[in-house]
């Protein structure tokens, strides 16, 4: 750990940077989850749950409208993480902080777009069919996390 002077805590703005053995360290105890590994379990859980709905309902029109409603979620999120790791993602901090505020709204617009899209593309819609599909996908990130890589110590 870096040294701390007991004054340090009154004033907030005292930064102590990291060195580069304790930033790897960092890095190893907190791993991020790859936001691919995110989208690609939104779809399965977007498929699942339009089988689901079909199997369950006997309805062919309710099937599509949950897996529209996770449609809506999954294109949305898969532009957004293409956008986070492309070329200019991490130039620098500035940089990486626009990208992600731009493509977030880019999902957000995309999403509604598709929302509003939705009783012109899907037959016979069933809405709560689609809101069910959307929340259930979109419940993945949380899932994400509870099998995010964990920290061994050696």
């Amino acid at each position: 750990m870096p040294y701390t002077d007991p004054e340090d805590a009154e004033n907030p703005e005292v930064f102590t940077p990291l060195s580069a053995e304790e930033a790897r360290s960092l890095r190893e105890r907190n791993p991020s989850v790859p936001p691919w590994k995110v989208v690609v379990g939104q779809a399965v859980v977007g498929v699942v749950v339009a089988l689901a709905a079909w199997l369950i309902t006997g309805s062919q029109n309710v099937g599509w409208s949950a897996a529209y409603g996770a449609l809506t979620v999954v294109l949305p999120a898969a532009l957004f993480a293409r956008g986070l790791t492309g070329r200019f993602a991490s130039l620098n901090a500035a940089t990486a902080m626009f990208g992600f505020f731009l493509w977030e709204m880019v999902k957000l617009a995309l999403t509604v777009a598709m929302l509003i899209a939705a009783p012109n593309l899907v037959v016979a819609l069933s809405w709560p069919a689609l809101l069910v599909g959307l929340v259930l996908t979109m419940k993945v990130y949380w899932v994400a996390l509870l099998f995010a890589p964990r920290y061994r110590q050696r």
